[in-house]
């Protein structure tokens, strides 16, 4: 359905942009939901909103559809139910709250009652079957605590009591302390309550109950029933701290050595007495390394405007990660759905200035001219792929009728933060950088020819030292990698954000280090194009990220069809690509530190 037209708005537009502002916010906030909930406080008899959320397949996290999608019936089908639309992010994750319509009351147990009955034939036996084929599970929520259910089972022991059976009942076990909601419980079958055989003509009576139980949880801890200490705080999460911990220690060490001795050597030559010219002339002759290619290691790089872009978006979203990170520490951000997403986004628009300053100013810096498209060129960079894969991912939903699909004006919303926060911060980012940052820095003038590169081993290429540094970078968050995918992929809550930020900063100073490392060597070879293998040496840890990525799809899901298969890929391709500018542009500035520091000292007219 097309947008509704504008209203005109000539000669007005700070009044236009007020009310683009005011729609703005109250389409990204939440909904508004009762008393009850919205304080988390109930009163005796008060009635608590028991949400229907999503269905879809056990196996395929990302491919769900409305819960009324299958032919369950409705309390009340005369009234329209409540929608409880959430914030920015909920939308983004899929998540379209309905309210059931169930008399369910604070404290006020409930008897076996029932919701509706049907008579089960044709498409509704076809839907059912199908969803207890492919174990479709549904979501509920209740007071903002999650509940998770089966449709059904499917029972192949090969006797009479083989067949497809659904599950019409739910028991709803409810703990309080005071008056608040502190545990939810769904159970779907008993002794009492047998699944039902799923065939044509059989007339299925749905059912709930309810009961209530006190407790003595704080309402502050009723979350960590969802944590799963055992897996997230195994020990081997403690050991691959240290293991990465130690690799630090390790490439911190090497980088001191080439500091402290090698170049201390090199150095020595340089500072030799007046007296002591003949020797020094003789050495210089004799010179071999880093110290041959003084005159070309300074020279602009090949792409100018593309490497200022991507580090300049690099480093807004490696700042941009570790805001959310300690954003998340300081709050109990997923305990609330979305609200991580949310933060995240808004926190990208914010920190554009960043992206803007370091572009600016390393182009400027290089001596590019075209300032302007440099400054696009990094507005649109991250936000451009995401965009492309993003539309390609909600034509699949909208195609499958898929709850995945984002509507219309939350994609308004998107761009409306990026076209009027974002870009404008960038622009200004830009501008403040090309003015404070864009003096060029350069120990030794840059020759007016360049020199040739001697033929080397293939292993001392730019691109095969580019693709070999992301290995220790990739070990130092191998094991975290498992602990996000597994939480990500497999309906775990990942809450050691603790662990996040310790392995966010080793990979931190790995990719720091190895660039160094790598560059050195580089140099060495007297190859002075560092810039860009810099940027790829750390950069490249992104790709065997995605490596990973398709063994875990292969080897640690039961993942299938076109629809999830894209999503996970389609989702593992962005966060691939916004990991390689944040590592590649860490790796090209401190790579760029080291080699300032290391030809300061040398003699280069």
């Amino acid at each position: 359905m097309p947008a509704p037209p504008a209203p005109r708005a000539a000669g007005r537009p700070r009044r236009a942009l007020a009310l683009l502002l005011a729609a703005l916010l109250a389409a990204a906030a939440p909904a508004p939901a009762a008393a009850g909930e919205r304080t988390h406080s109930y009163k005796d008899g008060e009635r608590v909103v028991l949400w229907v959320n999503k269905v879809g397949p056990f196996n395929n996290p990302q491919e769900t559809y409305n819960y009324y999608g299958l032919p369950y019936c409705r309390a009340r089908p005369e009234e329209r139910p409540t929608r409880s639309w959430g914030g920015l992010g909920e939308v983004l994750q899929g998540n379209e709250l309905i309210d059931s319509q169930l008399d369910i009351k604070f404290k006020v147990p409930v008897p076996k009652t029932t919701i509706c009955e049907k008579t089960l034939e044709g498409e509704d036996v076809t839907d059912f079957g199908f969803a207890i084929e492919r174990q479709y599970w549904f979501e509920l929520f209740v007071d903002d605590l999650p509940l998770w259910g089966y449709v059904g089972e499917a029972r192949r022991d090969g006797g009479e009591g083989d067949g497809l059976f659904l599950y019409p009942h739910w028991q709803l076990d409810i703990s309080y302390n005071g008056n608040q909601i502190i545990h939810v419980n769904l159970t779907q079958h008993s002794n009492a309550t047998e699944p039902l055989r799923l065939a044509n003509g059989v007339r299925a009576a749905f059912t709930y109950s309810v009961s209530w139980s006190e407790s003595d949880t704080p309402f502050d801890r009723r979350f960590e029933k969802y944590l799963d200490y055992s897996f997230f705080e195994h020990k081997i999460h403690w050991f691959s701290i240290v293991n990465s911990f130690m690799m630090v220690m390790f490439l911190v060490g090497l980088v001191t050595i080439i500091l402290m001795r090698t170049l201390r050597r090199d150095y020595a030559r340089y500072a030799r007495e007046e007296g002591d010219l003949e020797a020094l002339e003789r050495d210089l002759a004799e010179e071999t390394g880093w110290k041959l290619v003084h005159g070309d290691v300074f020279r602009p790089p090949r792409h100018r405007m593309l490497l200022a872009a991507a580090v300049g978006t690099g480093m807004q979203l490696a700042l941009l990660g570790l805001a959310t990170i300690l954003v998340t520490i300081m709050g109990t951000l997923f305990e609330e759905r979305g609200t991580i997403l949310t933060v995240f986004i808004v926190t990208y628009a914010l920190t554009s200035f960043v992206g803007g300053y370091v572009s600016g100013g390393l182009y400027a810096a290089m001596e590019g001219k075209h300032w302007m498209r440099a400054m696009v060129l990094t507005a649109v960079l991250f936000p451009g792929f995401c965009c492309a894969v993003a539309s390609f991912l909600n034509t699949i939903a909208i195609a499958y009728g898929s709850l995945a699909a984002v509507p219309f004006w939350y994609i308004v919303i998107v761009v409306l933060l990026w076209a009027f926060l974002s870009i404008p911060l960038c622009v200004a980012g830009t501008i403040v950088g090309r003015r404070y940052a864009g003096a060029p820095e350069n120990p030794c003038r840059v020759k007016r020819i360049p020199s040739p590169i001697p033929v080397k081993p293939w292993y001392l290429s730019p691109w095969a030292v580019a693709a070999a540094g992301g290995l220790l970078p990739f070990g130092s968050i191998f094991i975290e990698m498992y602990f996000i995918f597994t939480s990500f992929w497999n309906y775990k809550v990942y809450y050691v954000y603790g662990f996040m930020l310790l392995v966010f900063l080793i990979m931190i100073v790995v990719a720091a280090c190895v660039s160094v490392v790598g560059s050195y060597f580089l140099l060495n070879a007297e190859n002075y194009h560092w810039q860009w293998a810099s940027f790829g040496m750390a950069g490249s840890t992104a790709g065997y990220v995605g490596l990973y990525a398709v063994h875990y799809y292969l080897f640690k899901t039961r993942m299938s069809g076109f629809f999830q298969t894209a999503f996970y890929f389609g989702y593992t391709s962005m966060i691939c690509f916004g990991l390689a500018l944040a590592c590649g542009a860490i790796g090209y500035w401190t790579a760029a530190a080291f080699v300032r520091t290391i030809y300061r000292q040398v003699k280069c007219d």
